[in-house]
């Protein structure tokens, strides 16, 4: 049974920074993509950081220079780097991941998905 299992979230100031983890197990990511989506109430589940099996990233604009994906395949863990903090980035994050080698920014193309750490950035 494959599971990913995100830690790290919480609450933090405005210009903090937290270091979100997935452990996954039951297969391996190693040739596979997999990224960070969040999502808040009533909202659609909006891609974050992607990254490919070759280290390939991609992110969303709003994030770009304050947060960074990264992966280390021999443990079988993905993590978000998250710097200067905002409240807008308060939401729900999730780890996910995908059997194809390349990153997709579209939650429905990703098979499998964590249960989601919250992420709550007072001002």
């Amino acid at each position: 049974q494959v599971q990913l299992v995100e830690s790290g979230g919480g609450l933090v100031q405005a210009g903090g920074s937290l270091r979100l983890s997935c452990a996954a197990s039951g297969r391996s990511f190693s040739d596979s993509a997999m990224g960070w989506f969040r999502q808040g109430p009533g909202k659609e589940r909006e891609f974050v950081a992607v990254i490919g099996f070759s280290g390939g990233t991609a992110y969303r604009d709003s994030v770009k220079a304050r947060f960074a994906i990264s992966r280390d395949n021999a443990e079988n863990m993905l993590y978000l780097q998250m710097n200067n903090l905002k409240p807008d980035d308060t939401f729900v994050y999730y780890c996910a991941g995908r059997r194809g080698l390349f990153p997709s920014t579209a939650p429905g193309d990703y098979e499998y998905w964590g249960q989601g750490t919250q992420v709550t950035v007072s001002s």
